[in-house]
C-alpha cells in the first residue's frame, strides 16, 4: 500500500480525463490519472469514430485514446492502474480517494471523469458484433444506419431518444 499525493487527482481516463490531464499538467499541476476498469474509456471499444473534432475521415478509437495518453504523459501526467472504490469529498480539500490496491490517493483538486458505461443485454453474440452492427451508441453509431431497418432494445427515455 503506497499513498500518491498530487495538486490534480483525476479519476478516469477517458476522453474528459485525459483532457483534464493535459491542460492540468501544462499548468504545472502534475496530474496523476486513475485509470479504471476501462482504461480509456468507450472509445477503445469503438471501432470507427466519425464525430471526432479535427478530423475529417474516420478514425479508430483505440488509435485515438492512445494518442491522448502519449500527450497527457509526454506532458507529465502520472498514470496509475487502480480501481477507486472510495472518495472523501466531506472535508473539502485536499480530496482522499482510495483504490482497490489499497493505495491511498490524495489531490488538492478532485477531477472525477468516469463517463458512461453502457449496459450490454448479456445474449449470446452480442459483444462479438459489436462494432459490426451491434451498438450501444447511436449518437456514435448512427450515423452508419440511416436510411436502414434497425431495432433499438432498451428501456426508459434513453432508448426513445437513441431511436429517435
Amino acid at each position: 500500500m503506497a499513498t500518491h499525493t498530487t495538486r490534480m487527482l483525476i479519476i478516469g481516463s477517458g476522453p474528459a480525463g485525459l483532457s483534464a490531464a493535459i491542460y492540468g499538467a501544462r499548468a504545472g499541476m502534475e496530474p496523476i490519472v486513475v485509470q479504471g476498469l476501462q482504461p480509456g474509456g468507450q472509445l477503445t471499444i469503438t471501432t470507427d469514430v466519425e464525430n471526432y473534432p479535427g478530423f475529417r475521415e474516420v478514425i479508430q478509437g483505440p488509435w485515438l485514446m492512445q494518442e491522448m495518453q502519449a500527450q497527457a504523459e509526454h506532458v507529465g501526467t502520472r498514470m496509475l492502474w487502480d480501481t477507486i472504490v472510495d472518495i472523501d469529498i466531506a472535508g473539502g480539500s485536499p480530496f482522499k480517494a482510495i483504490g482497490d490496491s489499497g493505495d491511498e490517493y490524495i489531490g488538492d483538486v478532485l477531477v472525477i471523469a468516469t463517463g458512461a458505461q453502457a449496459k450490454w443485454l448479456g445474449v449470446e453474440g452480442e459483444q462479438a458484433l459489436s462494432g459490426k452492427g451491434v451498438s450501444a451508441c447511436a449518437t456514435c453509431d448512427g450515423f452508419f444506419y440511416r436510411g436502414k431497418k434497425v431495432a433499438v432494445i432498451g428501456g426508459g427515455n434513453t432508448a426513445v431518444e437513441e431511436a429517435l
